[in-house]
């Protein structure tokens, strides 16, 4: 549906912080379902934690925020420039059920709940196999920089 060469024109993030590999499924204004690889190679992985690599949970958060940004710019038709910015606006009912370990693909699934006065409200789900990893609330708005 999308790849990584496609995603990399919508959104801003680069290495490290870019944490969506590939859409797999989209359907304007309604749902999209986008994939993370994860690998050791990660640099988070060096500090949480060498013992026991575990993807930190905010950047589960961050992986379903760039998967909800990806759908708000299909929804509305545009493709951001270097003066649109996406922004957390808030995160609600954050849960985390199982840890993403190195090896594991992240697939995250995001539904738009709705969009009034430029606040995007989302609900994500993000899944390894068929296990729940983390799920939460996500609101994000899009502004312009000078």
């Amino acid at each position: 549906m999308m790849d990584i060469h496609q995603i990399l024109k919508q959104l801003p993030h680069r290495y490290p912080i870019l944490l969506v590999d590939r859409v797999l499924e989209l359907e304007k204004g309604k749902s999209i379902k986008a994939l993370k690889n994860v690998t050791i190679n990660e640099p988070f992985f060096v500090g949480h934690f060498p013992h026991r690599p575990v993807m930190p949970g905010v950047l589960m958060l961050e992986a379903m925020a760039q998967t909800a940004a990806l759908l708000s710019f299909a929804t509305m038709g545009v493709t951001p420039d270097d003066k649109t910015v996406y922004y957390f606006a808030g995160i609600d009912a954050a849960r985390f059920k199982r840890p993403v370990e190195p090896g594991d693909q992240l697939v995250m699934d995001v539904t738009l709940g709705r969009m009034k006065s430029g606040i995007f409200k989302f609900h994500g789900i993000a899944r390894v196999g068929e296990e729940l990893a983390c799920e939460a609330e996500l609101m994000c708005t899009m502004r312009t920089v000078a």
